[in-house]
């Protein structure tokens, strides 16, 4: 039986008012609660994961650097790139740790295959690359059995701030975007594919829900 999923497209969004709120989220939900797919961009920032090191971030200038609470080193978002916040209860949709990052870069891979770009994985490097240059990063939590945090798909995107860091720690690490390999240079149209192949791999049915940050009333405890 198919599970419901809730689609969000946000638009541009702040990245600390979302992180709090996918945060107050997962914090919130129950065992009922449907699951989400957040869709958005982020105003230009630079993110450090819990492990993440200073010394990977090189020359920042002018756009903050925060450190936060999901897996890898330091990435960065901007206009023009996806961003996608899966909150899913791993238990109820029956997959790992290690399928839910599977899933999620397998459909970006067949998402690429939408144009017919040959995009795959590499060993040991979380993500998803086209000959050796990394289009999407990905940066995961899991929380009571529960995802947040998520990943970063390269569109359409300036990507000179990609020079003032290591990316995801790899010194010299090339990056691309899907515009670049000759794919679509609007993100709703990478978002309707990505859609689609996120629900084929989690077995999903997409449902549209309002564009606005989700508030859950907070667990009581027991």
């Amino acid at each position: 039986m198919s599970l419901p999923l809730k689609v969000r497209r946000l638009g541009r969004q702040p990245y600390e008012a979302t992180w709090e709120a996918m945060s107050q989220f997962t914090n919130n939900r129950g065992p009922d609660t449907p699951d989400e797919l957040w869709l958005l961009e982020h105003d230009p920032v630079f993110t450090l994961g819990q492990a993440g090191k200073t010394e990977h971030v090189l020359a920042p200038g002018d756009i903050p650097v925060i450190h936060v609470d999901r897996g890898g080193q330091v990435t960065y978002h901007g206009p023009g790139q996806i961003v996608g916040y899966p909150m899913i209860d791993l238990r109820r949709a029956g997959v790992s740790v290690r399928e839910l990052v599977n899933k999620i870069e397998q459909a970006i891979i067949d998402t690429m295959g939408h144009w017919n770009i040959g995009a795959e994985r590499l060993e040991g490097a979380p993500g998803v690359y086209v000959a050796g240059a990394k289009v999407a990063a990905l940066g995961l939590r899991v929380r009571r059995g529960c995802s947040f945090h998520g990943l970063a798909f390269n569109v359409n995107m300036d990507l000179e701030p990609y020079h003032r860091i290591n990316p995801c720690g790899y010194k010299g690490l090339a990056v691309t975007q899907v515009l670049d390999l000759g794919g679509p240079s609007r993100l709703s149209d990478v978002e309707d594919a990505l859609v689609e192949e996120f629900c084929r791999q989690f077995g999903f049915v997409a449902e549209a829900a309002p564009p606005i940050l989700p508030e859950l009333p907070a667990r009581v405890a027991v």
